[in-house]
């Protein structure tokens, strides 16, 4: 059967095809090769169809039809380096035909060796039913309508052409963006309503808001207002901003500010006596008042406490213009009145504080340091029947004495439990007790508080020389809530006095102790509390006889609350100092025990592998020991303890390393015999290298420090 052509399958103009065209199944033969005159016009009809020639405009030839074009099967479906494509390129027609030389078909139309259609597809051929000529031409065949991608697609026909048009997607018409209309000119700042202005303002410090008050008049304006001065507290700041300054902060903000604080502002001497009035009369709602180690005239003070009926925090200690007469403005004017402060004014007596505590009921903190009169029955008596007070401050009153310490716990004539032998009184409320050298004091005053300061947390009996373990052995037992303890220059208290504390109900509570200089206390006891006691925070024992053992066993405390895991090999957090330790001049702690404080400090423990339990992740320290010892020693403990707490432990276990051997070096020095002067080199070579790691080891970054000294040192000239 002969093969089937294009020019079969395009019918002429006019044309009705009758029947369904199809093609054999069977591949097509390769044409017999030619020779002679047939190989020349061959070769011319391959030419002709070069598709160069058609894009340079070349008149098709007559053979060509151009009424109309041709169906879908007159696209080519592959591309000019298609694997299916003839490299010979003749067109589907002219191979066969022998008659046309013009193109047919687009580009690179396939070869006869592959087949692009369909044998059973039907070819249908469109009529142009307006043509010009009577003469109808097969026009493209419209998509289907199942395969549009929109019934909004519109169809148009063209009448010259006779060809239909398919309106898609990419055929309409790019949306237009829409244009914002601009904004008009937005002044960040100065839109800002004012309220959100002094918030931000707020967050600044007072020494930075006066800075700020130089940059226009609009901010010098708002720094000065008074919202931003609730609280004036210039004890950071009182030597750097001058007196005029502090004048027009108060004058300004006065019916604002609620704390003022003016510790220590000495350069206001002169305005108090200028300006004391109007400044008193600008703060008229104040809360909170200290003046302390103010220079200020006897009126100012007088004017401040008439004007602030609210106070209810008053200090004015260390001012000995301050009188009696300050003392009864307070109590006729100041009925909220919680915390007083009087210590160190010479010209107070507790007749003035009498009157303060019989008009303010909510007194609750009073400080008297260096106070007279502290052995007026009545006034003690006066303090027992308000039993308000929690907080009751009187060091360096040595008119305080056992009788009338004895009113302020138990009154008078109180009545005995017959099977006690106590006197049957409520409870006192105090918190904390301090009576610093208050050197009248003896076991039998203070041994009243046993029992009758249940909540008793802070007991200070420095330079209570007469005091022994009689007086303290009820009060530790009956404090279950007691965390500060001072015990400073006691020289009668033992051992026993410690061991009493260890096994006290208040040993779990206890966070900071002090004995020092208390010669009796040694080992046997210290070694009890820092077992029993695991929540030390400070720890003074300077001058006592403890040795290396209670410091290894706080290094070894404190160690074992230390949790610190690592998170990929280094530290999750940096370490926190967790027991603040003196140890000055005790004649019986060595390098020994220092070294060990300082290798806790830096030790990384290591997993362990055992057979119930398998630790995969090392623990640093979390907790370190702050360590004050003998001065020869201090700069390399504080070099040692910068390291630990900025994380640099390898560093820090160098410098413990280095210092180790120096001192070894160092004894070894110093013993006699035979090999003194080896034993003295190696001491300077040891010291050498300690001095190196301290003062350069503890470099980071920069590769420099690290045998600074060291090298300076070897690189001078030798003379032989």
């Amino acid at each position: 059967m002969a093969p089937t052509m294009i020019d079969q399958i395009v019918e002429s103009p006019g044309a009705v095809p009758s029947a369904t065209l199809s093609f054999e199944a069977d591949p097509l033969e390769m044409p017999p090769k030619l020779k002679g005159r047939r190989r020349l016009l061959q070769s011319l009809q391959r030419m002709s169809s070069s598709p160069s020639l058609a894009r340079m405009g070349r008149t098709p030839s007559s053979g060509y039809r151009s009424g109309g074009k041709g169906s879908i099967s007159c696209v080519s479906l592959s591309s000019t380096s298609s694997l299916y494509g003839h490299s010979y390129g003749n067109s589907y027609s002219s191979q066969f035909s022998g008659l046309s030389t013009a193109p047919t078909s687009a580009l690179a139309t396939p070869g006869l060796d592959s087949c692009y259609f369909d044998p059973n597809a039907r070819i249908r051929v469109i009529e142009n039913e307006n043509f010009t000529g009577g003469l109808s031409t097969p026009t493209s065949i419209p998509l289907p309508a199942e395969l549009r991608p929109s019934p909004k697609n519109i169809h148009l026909t063209s009448p010259h052409e006779g060809v239909e048009i398919s309106k898609d997607y990419f055929s309409r018409p790019a949306a237009q963006p829409k244009v914002s209309p601009r904004r008009e000119n937005f002044n960040f700042w100065a839109d800002m309503p004012g309220e959100m202005k002094v918030h931000i303002f707020q967050y600044l410090k007072p020494k930075e808001i006066v800075r700020c008050s130089s940059v226009s008049k609009a901010w010098h304006k708002m720094c000065f207002d008074g919202q931003l001065w609730i609280s004036l507290d210039t004890s950071e700041f009182y030597r750097d901003i001058p007196g005029d300054s502090l004048v027009k902060i108060i004058t300004a903000a006065g019916p604002f500010v609620r704390d003022l604080n003016l510790r220590g502002c000495v350069q206001m001497r002169e305005k108090w006596m200028s300006e004391g009035q109007r400044l008193s009369d600008a703060c008229r709602n104040l809360v909170n008042f200290s003046i302390e180690g103010c220079r200020i005239d006897r009126s100012s003070i007088h004017y401040f406490l008439l004007r602030n009926p609210r106070l209810v925090h008053i200090n004015i200690s260390g001012l000995t213009a301050t009188n009696n007469s300050a003392m009864k403005i307070i109590a006729q004017g100041c009925p909220q009145l919680e915390y007083l402060n009087v210590s160190w004014c010479s010209n107070i007596d507790t007749q003035g504080l009498k009157r303060v505590v019989q008009s303010c009921p909510k007194l609750k903190d009073l400080r008297a340091g260096e106070v007279k009169g502290f052995n007026d029955k009545s006034f003690m008596l006066e303090l027992f029947k308000r039993n308000t007070l929690e907080r009751l401050v009187v060091h360096h009153c040595e008119t305080l004495d056992d009788d009338s310490l004895q009113v302020l716990v138990q009154g008078i004539n109180a009545e005995i439990d017959p099977l006690t032998d106590r006197p049957i009184v409520p409870p006192r409320a105090f918190k904390h007790l301090d009576f610093t050298r208050c050197r009248n004091l003896t076991d039998r005053g203070l041994a009243l508080l046993a029992h009758n300061v249940p909540h008793l947390e802070g007991l200070q009996l420095s330079q209570c020389q007469a005091l022994t373990d009689d007086a303290l052995s009820g009060i530790i037992a009956s404090s279950p809530r007691l965390t500060h303890l001072d015990l400073e220059e006691l020289d009668e208290l033992s051992n026993t006095t410690l061991q009493n504390l260890a096994k006290a109900p208040s040993n779990k509570r206890l966070e900071h102790l002090s004995i020092s200089y208390c010669e009796n206390l040694g080992d046997s006891g210290m070694l009890q509390v820092v077992k029993e006691c695991p929540n030390l925070k400070s720890l003074d024992m300077d001058n006592t006889r403890i040795s290396d053992l209670v410091l290894i066993e706080l290094a070894s405390q404190v160690r074992s609350r230390s949790r610190n895991p690592s998170v990929a090999g280094t530290l999750a957090q940096k370490p926190k100092v967790g027991l603040r330790m003196v140890v000055y001049d005790c004649q019986n702690v060595t390098w020994t025990g220092v070294r060990e404080v300082l290798s806790r400090n830096a030790e990384i423990k290591r997993p362990v592998a055992s057979s119930s339990f398998t630790s995969t992740a090392a623990t640093y320290p979390s907790d370190i020991i702050q360590l004050k010892c003998f001065y020869g020693w201090q700069m390399t403990v504080e070099e040692h303890t910068k390291r630990v707490l900025r994380g640099d432990l390898a560093a820090a276990a160098r410098l413990e390393r280095k210092w180790a051997e120096y001192m070894m070096a160092n004894e070894e020095a110093g013993a006699g015999g035979a090999g003194s002067r080896r034993r003295r080199r190696r001491a300077r070579e040891a010291a050498a290298l300690h001095a190196d790691e301290e003062e350069g080891g503890g470099a980071v970054a920069g590769g420099m420090g690290v045998g600074r000294r060291r090298r300076a040192r070897s690189g001078g000239c030798v003379m032989m």
